[in-house]
């Protein structure tokens, strides 16, 4: 247990310091430059996978996998509200 004014300060400020990580990784999980970075990626590997396959029109058929994690990115948090008002 801390027994001074500055051990308390150490603490307090490794706290804050804590604190603005957490800040900035939940700002980045929620961000629309990860959902969109996702997407791409997402799409980059799909159509690869259907080349490699050698599948029909792999640049038109990727894009439903990539809209499909876009929409679940979008109604999933909703859900989870909805969920959370009920329990």
């Amino acid at each position: 247990m801390p027994n001074s004014f500055e051990e308390l300060q150490k603490d307090i400020d490794e706290i804050k310091a804590r604190n603005k990580r957490v800040e900035a990784d939940k700002a980045w999980e929620t961000s629309w430059t990860r959902r969109v970075l996702i997407v791409v990626l997402t799409y980059c590997v799909i159509v690869s996978f259907f080349l490699v396959a050698r599948l029909p029109d792999p640049f038109a058929n990727a894009v439903v996998p990539a809209v499909a994690f876009m929409i679940s990115t979008i109604t999933v948090p909703l859900f989870k509200k909805w969920w959370l008002k009920r329990r």
